[in-house]
């Protein structure tokens, strides 16, 4: 017998969406993290709210919906919301009932910058850490530091003098026609009028220079987790000063080994990490000069291993460009891609403990 194609209107559903969602689904394991996660910063989100008034969006569920966009690559806050509206999983996941309404996207962008200042993306990573480390998935020994570009929401017609007399208008303000040459552009005298934080940069001599921020991450060699993580202007001294606060605040034990590039291997950043207490296992640069490390160092079979381990805090770097939305950020300001930047680290780190202790049901 030939059944019915016409789609019929059922007026209650008896099947909850926890029900819908298969158990061996690997955000089941994801999910099982992320609330012990947030039970642990539940004192945390109370300093935030007021004590009366109208309830609003519970930081729980922005948070998890933030994850689902930086696991999914959702380039936006809107497609974010459609999403949330009939994807089944995505309800599951955030904690949203079949008939629950999904928020507004102004709604949604408002609530996450409380989340922006009370600083939980520190918080809600330290205690990603924290699960890490109840089982038994870091070391106190031997660490990476390593930087990348983050190419800013910023066009380099953007980048305009900071003293300089009004422009006149625009002959097309979608995309005006700006004639820059012959003129000497530098973050000393210009700045972006869309993102003043960002700087113009390049990499290296062969490459463009464009409008970007650095991230930084120290990565643990155990099983290359995300140990610490922050984000600064551009700069020529940014990776090396930014390691020095990494290592200084994620590395307590003595003696402790940390891997770098060529791009750290100076006099001032060697003898600062062995003020430190920290052993530079930094790659010799002796290209233009004589290298900051020595037979001292390089004679020892750790140093090999350490260079051949730290290749893999360009994982890191892959995930957050091709996964979670940070080859070019679609914020701006230091402070809001700094947020993201950490959260992002948090949401790898996630997958890394998800991946290493799951066992498949």
């Amino acid at each position: 017998m030939r059944g019915d194609h016409e789609q019929p209107v059922p007026m209650w559903s008896y099947i909850s969406p926890e029900q819908r969602i298969p158990q061996d689904h690997p955000l089941r394991a994801l999910r099982t993290l992320v609330d012990a996660v947030l039970k642990e910063l539940s004192p945390r989100f109370s300093q935030l709210y007021a004590k009366t008034g109208r309830p609003s969006v519970a930081p729980e569920r922005l948070l998890r919906a933030l994850l689902l966009q930086v696991l999914y690559s959702i380039r936006s806050e809107r497609q974010l919301m459609e999403q949330l509206d009939y994807n089944l999983l995505y309800r599951w996941f955030v904690g949203l009932n079949m008939d629950d309404p999904i928020w507004d996207v102004s709604v949604f962008t408002k609530n996450r910058q409380r989340l922006l200042d009370g600083e939980v993306a520190e918080a809600f990573f330290d205690a990603v850490l924290a699960q890490a480390r109840a089982r038994q998935l870091l070391s106190n020994e031997h660490f990476t530091v390593d930087g990348t570009l983050i190419q800013a929401w910023a066009g380099l017609k953007s980048f305009q003098r900071k003293d300089g007399p009004p422009a006149p208008p625009p002959d097309d303000p979608g995309n005006p026609t700006v004639n820059f040459h012959g003129e000497r552009r530098r973050n000393a005298t210009h700045e972006s009028t869309t993102d003043p934080d960002a700087r113009l940069f390049r990499k290296g001599s062969a490459q463009e220079a464009r409008l970007v921020y650095q991230g930084h991450v120290l990565m643990d060699h155990r099983h290359g987790l995300a140990v610490g993580g922050r984000l600064t202007c551009a700069g020529a001294s940014a990776e090396r000063d930014a390691a020095v606060v990494l290592a200084a605040g994620a590395i307590s034990r003595a003696r402790a080994t940390l891997a770098a590039d060529k791009a750290y291997d100076t006099r001032d950043f060697v003898a600062t990490l062995r003020a430190l207490g920290v052993t530079p296992h930094v790659a010799q640069n002796t290209t233009k000069r004589r290298s900051a490390i020595d037979a001292r160092t390089t004679r020892h079979p750790g140093y090999v291993l350490s260079q051949r381990a730290r290749k893999r805090v360009e994982e890191i770097f892959g995930w957050l460009k091709t996964v979670g939305l940070l080859r070019q950020t679609r914020h701006r300001g230091l402070p809001r891609v700094g947020w993201m930047f950490v959260f992002g680290l948090a949401v790898y780190n996630l997958l890394r403990i998800r991946n290493l202790t799951w066992v498949p049901v």
